[in-house]
């Protein structure tokens, strides 16, 4: 992992595909990493989206790239996500599971998140791209 990765949530490759938003983040990263997490929720909304399948084509075909990688959890990353459930919790400001996944591998690699949710901000230690 080097100092120009990016670790991508749902919205920002959705904002991404559409042009939307992070064109520059995406471009500028040496690599992308997506979340098993964020793979399971942009499958799942293809599968019962109206484009389903142009959808998942071009899902496949960003994965097949060079510099796009799936980051998985491992024993590592559940002693983090438990360490960012439990700071969440007292804090009064829960997020959703998935993301504390993803803010979870973020934080466990140091690397930083393209997201438009703000409740990543109440995660302690987590880097923003």
């Amino acid at each position: 992992m080097t100092g120009n990765d990016l670790v991508a949530d749902t919205n920002a490759y959705s904002d991404w595909q559409r042009g939307a938003r992070w064109l520059d983040e995406f471009a500028a990263a040496e690599r992308v990493w997506i979340p098993f997490v964020v793979v399971a929720e942009l499958l799942s909304g293809f599968a019962v989206g109206s484009r389903a399948k142009t959808n998942e084509a071009a899902f496949k075909k960003f994965l097949a790239a060079d510099s796009v990688k799936v980051l998985f959890a491992d024993a590592g990353t559940a002693s983090v996500y438990a360490d960012i459930y439990a700071s969440l919790k007292k804090g009064g400001t829960p997020i959703p599971t998935n993301d504390i996944w993803i803010a979870a591998l973020c934080v466990q690699l140091h690397l930083p998140l393209a997201s438009a949710d703000k409740h990543f901000d109440h995660v302690p230690l987590l880097k923003r791209a």
